[in-house]
């Protein structure tokens, strides 16, 4: 198990979407668009616009938008991620691992190393997933064995003569 940066942009967060829903309901309120109208463009209940309106009536649209979550601040700071990025980037061996290769325990040691927080193996997870948008990736398992040239020599003349028959 290895991981590597990921250049795909992930897709909206179920928040964020439910966010972008009650933002565009508050665009709607203001060109006067009947609740059933807005409910039926927007895919939700009659009750939710509703909610939304009362909402946005008291307190304007900026009640509409998402709060910070609650709870636990992260263990790690945005500079603390940085220098953790960083260091993974420059690859497992420059830290002295044997393989080039990632796994959650070598990535929770240099985390260790680099910011002096321990992390447990979810919280490795999340970092790299969450934090820093990296997704798992399986090295291909080959045979030592494998001869490249013995491959080639059998799809070029005893395939055909398989595939044709007796």
């Amino acid at each position: 198990m290895s991981f590597k940066p990921s250049s795909v942009v992930p897709p909206l967060t179920r928040p964020q979407l439910s966010e972008a829903r009650r933002v565009r309901a508050a665009e709607l309120f203001d060109q006067e668009h009947s609740n059933a109208d807005i409910a039926r463009m927007l895919g939700v209940s009659d009750e939710s616009v509703r909610r939304w309106k009362r909402v946005w009536e008291e307190n304007g649209a900026d009640a509409l938008r998402r709060r910070p979550a609650t709870g636990r601040p992260p263990k790690l700071d945005d500079a603390q991620v940085e220098r953790v990025r960083t260091a993974l980037e420059q690859g497992a061996q420059a830290h002295g691992f044997e393989a080039d290769l990632w796994t959650l325990e070598r990535v929770g040691l240099v985390v260790e190393r680099v910011t002096g927080v321990v992390l447990s193996r979810a919280s490795v997870w999340r970092l790299l997933t969450g934090r820093l948008g990296w997704s798992l990736q399986r090295p291909e398992r080959r045979a030592v064995e494998r001869d490249e040239s013995e491959i080639a020599r059998w799809i070029a003349h005893e395939w055909p003569r398989i595939k044709k028959g007796p």
